[in-house]
């Protein structure tokens, strides 16, 4: 974490310093007053930050170092997996024949990035188990809001247009019941049961002739997996409901389930996390869906598809539910994600799932007698923890976030699923050694121990980063955000 005192770019402006030389003018010298409207041509010249590239470079190379990624240090971000994105991934991605491509390029000057993108929808499918994808949704939650269309599409057609319900479970991820809502359903909730598994029971209560979809996480955000996943299959099918699989945590299942087979009709993926492209900040992201047969009809369009030896565009699609993003896609995030597939292979991806898993268990069992475990049982790749021992004692779980800071750890999750109350979701992924694991559960034990002992220094941390403890209502109330000059 940065800690040094760090000036905005116009408190270093110094009058009359410049970054720029620019060549002698070798066309003829327009008036802007002569072309333009009065009213478009400034009276007053803009305050600009005047400073020297030396200046400059420092600026920025300031910003850039205080900006904490995956490449800074450990990010257990519990349901985003913040993994490792391999340098050949960007090697691949900056080639020429893909960094370089125009949108609007005739397909058959862009045949090997089609057929990327057609290998990659082959591979995604034997991921998955799914019969089609698309490569089309920008992120996870586009890719949620496209099956649901896609799913109330398939209804209509079949003239069932009164089915208007979606069922989330209170575990799921914030972003299911607003892409139902956003999609026009109704959302209703399920409830979770003791061992926070989906109870099957409230389930069964819940389904009916209105109910469209059951959106689902599995395992869920819990980092548990949903044992009973084939008889909720069979329930909402039965009533002709469909499912929805959030694939946000698939880096658990890769190589060992596939949503295909426990029954799934839809599935998003996120490539940008379980296949390493690189995100946060809100974006770039590509969320694909793969779907089943009876879905298929309705995918966006165009479909990436093989043609006689040649890769092209079908939009011969009379069902889809039309574009729902420009052009390929988010193509570059798709390039890396298929550089990642190739360079693991079959055994590499369920190597991962088999690390992702065994690092959470490691930290889970290594915490549990210093801080509350909800569910006692092995997890998946991620778990959650509570925060309510240390609550007692007058230490907050937003207390503790903020003092792992200090120890130049980026927070978990905090207070959230919901479900949890103190909540520390936890996901270290596959990519981190025994010793950054180490240090995390010890930054984790030594601020229990000071929870207990001098919990002062966890109440007003962070101490060394360089904005302490904000009013946390007068930042959202009252943002500053931009500078203004003194006098």
């Amino acid at each position: 974490m940065a800690t040094e005192n760090f000036p905005l770019i116009f408190e270093r402006s110094k009058e009359g310093r410049s970054s720029y030389n620019l060549p002698a003018l070798d066309v003829p010298e327009v008036s802007l007053e002569e072309e333009f409207e009065d009213v478009y041509v400034r009276k007053v010249d803009a305050a600009l930050p005047e400073v020297d590239e030396l200046e400059l470079m420092r600026h920025y190379t300031g910003l850039s170092n205080r900006n904490f990624g995956i490449l800074s240090g450990f990010y257990p971000l519990g349901s985003c997996t913040m993994k490792y994105n391999p340098v050949i991934n960007e090697d691949i991605a900056k080639l020429p024949g893909f960094s370089h491509i125009h949108p609007y390029q005739d397909p058959k000057t862009v045949q090997g990035a089609l057929e990327l993108m057609y290998d990659l929808q082959v591979h995604l499918e034997e991921i998955t188990g799914m019969h089609e994808i698309t490569l089309q949704p920008a992120a996870g939650s586009q890719g949620e809001w496209t099956s649901l269309m896609m799913i109330k599409a398939f209804h209509e057609a079949n003239g069932d247009h009164t089915r208007n319900e979606v069922i989330v479970p209170d575990s799921a991820h914030g972003t299911n019941p607003a892409s139902a809502a956003v999609a026009g359903f109704k959302v209703v909730e399920v409830k979770s049961n003791e061992k926070g598994l989906v109870d099957v029971e409230h389930l069964k209560r819940v389904v009916n002739e209105n109910t469209a979809a059951l959106m689902l996480t599995n395992p869920n955000t819990l980092g548990l997996f949903e044992t009973e996943i084939v008889e909720m299959a069979e329930i909402v099918h039965g009533v002709g409901g469909k499912l929805f699989y959030d694939g946000a945590n698939l880096n658990a299942i890769m190589g060992y389930s596939r949503p295909g087979d426990m029954g799934f009709d839809a599935v998003h993926l996120n490539l940008h996390k379980t296949f390493t492209g690189p995100h946060g900040g809100g974006g770039p992201g590509s969320g694909p869906i793969g779907v089943s047969e009876e879905l298929a009809p309705f995918l966006p369009k165009p479909v990436v598809r093989k043609n006689e030896g040649l890769y092209e565009f079908d939009y011969d699609l009379p069902q889809s539910i039309g574009m729902v993003k420009g052009y390929y896609g988010n193509f570059g995030i798709n390039v890396r994600a298929y550089t990642y597939i190739r360079t693991m292979g079959a055994e590499g991806l369920k190597k991962v799932s088999e690390y992702a898993v065994l690092n959470a268990n490691y930290m889970m069992r290594s915490l549990e007698k210093a801080y509350e475990l909800p569910f006692t049982q092995h997890c998946k790749h991620e778990f959650v923890l509570s925060g309510n021992n240390q609550k007692k004692l007058g230490v907050k779980t937003l207390n503790i976030a903020k003092r792992l800071l200090d120890l130049e750890i980026h927070p978990p999750t905090v207070y959230f699923p919901l479900i949890v109350e103190e909540a520390m979701m936890v996901e270290p992924t596959e990519t981190e050694s025994k010793e950054t694991l180490d240090h995390f559960i010890d930054a984790m034990l030594q601020i229990a121990d000071e929870a207990k002992n001098n919990p002062e220094i966890v109440q007003e941390a962070p101490h060394h980063t360089a904005v302490k403890r904000l009013d946390e209502t007068t930042a959202s109330r009252k943002p500053v955000l931009r500078f203004q000059r003194e006098g």
